[in-house]
């Protein structure tokens, strides 16, 4: 071993031996690691904890957006109940995952941060008061050793020169024999010279050998002092190693959802929320609320009574008056308006328009853009199902071809409102001013703010033929609606 022990300059190290001067540092260096490694842990656990959130919000948005989605769909019965399961379970599970998130950060991570408080003290100048203590002990326990070290060096270094002057010597002597220049006196100067160094080489031997003999009496001591000190670093690197085994330990169970009850709960529930699907009892529900089960008032012979009050037709209603009477107005404070949940279910939202000209695909991964979560949920609401369950159908139908927006009768096909050779230079969009519901079967329904295509100009009873953008054509009050600018 060797090397030169400066309590002001610092250490020049040899080797990597722990047992050489200043090596010590590697372990004062640990308990500042120590405290950084907490730091570590506690954003480890943070960043898990905000994933958690995350994902428990999108599994709620999720639900909520599918189960509107299910509910206003054309799915009926059980096996609607079975679908609607899933989002039992998404938000379920989603409270589980908060609850995971909350014992993360409330739990673990004040943990780690009181017991790193309560580990490492810091100090008024800087650092650590234990990696202080650390440093002063082994600097204590390695200060007598490294004296005699520096002793043992120099003591070497004098040898070592004294040797290298004994060999030049003894080669200068030698030379100056076979020289015959030399008198006598000068022979009789190097003779001298050479006894002179040997006497140096015995006496820094003497030296050197005594100094090292005492480095290793010394040496004992020493390996027990920084011993001491090791172990009392070691002892607190154990606390630290111990108390992160429990820690991860405490995180693994409170993220261990398969040793939840309530876990394992909701997958069973939602087994034996799919298994009651039955598809025989749906049809059977069906059949009598939608099919031929339903009850009927089959026409039977009626007197005419003239106090009975003759229905007029639209038409008719519009001849009797002088100007345009509007009926089903729903005037809001805007001119566009939401939606009211009381109107016609005839009435399609503007929103179900994305679904028929886009081709959006529901199960498309989403870029992260700078919208939110609830944003885009937003937008696929209204984009993936422009179909409502309870959408009812005119009961009241004609066989005039006035009257019937589906007839096809004219062989030029003029009366057909699907029609697509309408003449493109008279379609114009126009935005609905109010909510308007359709009176009779060949009307359009609509809310306002809805955007919809006038495809004929208003006629002398102010009555305008358009188009909606699920494709209906019917007619609708002039007034009621604007061209978009």
């Amino acid at each position: 071993m060797s090397g030169s022990y400066d309590d002001s300059v610092g250490v020049e190290v040899s080797s990597d031996s722990f047992w050489e001067v200043g090596n010590y540092k590697r372990t004062v260096k640990r308990i500042d690691d120590g405290h950084r490694l907490c730091n570590d842990l506690m954003n480890c656990i943070h960043e898990r904890a905000r994933i958690e959130k995350v994902y428990a919000q999108q599994l709620t948005e999720w639900a909520k957006r599918w189960k509107q989605l299910v509910e206003k769909g054309p799915q009926y019965g059980t096996v609607e109940r079975a679908w609607c399961a899933f989002m039992s379970e998404a938000e379920k599970v989603s409270e589980l995952h908060l609850e995971v998130k909350s014992s993360l950060m409330n739990e673990d991570f004040e943990k780690i941060k009181n017991w790193q408080k309560e580990a490492f003290h810091k100090q008024m100048m800087g650092g650590f008061k234990e990696t202080k203590e650390a440093e002063d002990g082994f600097r204590k326990a390695q200060k007598p050793w490294a004296k005699k070290l520096k002793e043992v060096e120099a003591s070497k270094k004098a040898y070592h020169a004294a040797c290298k002057e004994e060999k030049l010597a003894i080669s200068r002597e030698t030379n100056s024999k076979a020289d015959p220049a030399l008198n006598p006196e000068q022979l009789k100067k190097l003779q001298d010279k050479v006894e002179r160094s040997k006497q140096d080489v015995l006496k820094t031997k003497e030296k050197y050998e005594k100094s090292l003999k005492e480095l290793d009496n010394a040496t004992p001591q020493y390996m027990e002092n920084m011993e001491q000190v090791f172990e009392q670093c070691q002892q607190f690197e154990e606390k630290r190693l111990r108390f992160f085994r429990e820690v991860l330990l405490e995180v693994q169970k409170h993220l261990d959802l398969s040793n939840v009850a309530s876990y394992k709960n909701i997958y069973r529930e939602l087994e034996q929320n799919i298994k009651t699907a039955d598809a025989v009892e749906d049809l059977r529900w069906f059949r009598a609320n939608q099919g031929p089960g339903m009850s009927m008032n089959w026409p039977q012979f009626e007197e005419w009574s003239a106090d009975l009050n003759r229905t007029l037709s639209r038409r008719e209603k519009k001849k009797a008056s002088d100007g345009v009477t509007l009926t089903g107005i729903n005037q809001t404070g805007d001119q566009v308006s939401q939606p009211n949940k009381h109107s016609s279910s005839l009435s399609v939202q503007s929103n179900t328009v994305q679904s028929v000209q886009s081709s959006y695909n529901p199960f498309e991964d989403e870029e992260d853009t700078g919208s939110t979560v609830s944003e885009k949920e937003d937008n696929k609401i209204k984009n993936v199902s422009s179909y409502e369950k309870n959408q009812s159908y005119p009961t009241d139908w004609s066989d005039e071809e006035s009257n019937n927006p589906f007839s096809s009768t004219d062989a030029n096909g003029d009366t057909n409102p699907f029609d697509e050779d309408t003449s493109p230079a008279m379609e114009v969009r126009v935005r609905a001013l109010y909510d308007y519901e359709g009176q009779e079967q060949d009307e359009l329904s609509f809310k306002a703010g809805d955007e919809l295509t006038k495809m004929e100009n208003e006629d002398e009873q102010g009555w305008c033929k358009g188009r909606l953008d699920n494709g209906q054509v019917g007619l609708y009050p002039a007034n009621y609606v604007e061209p978009i600018q």
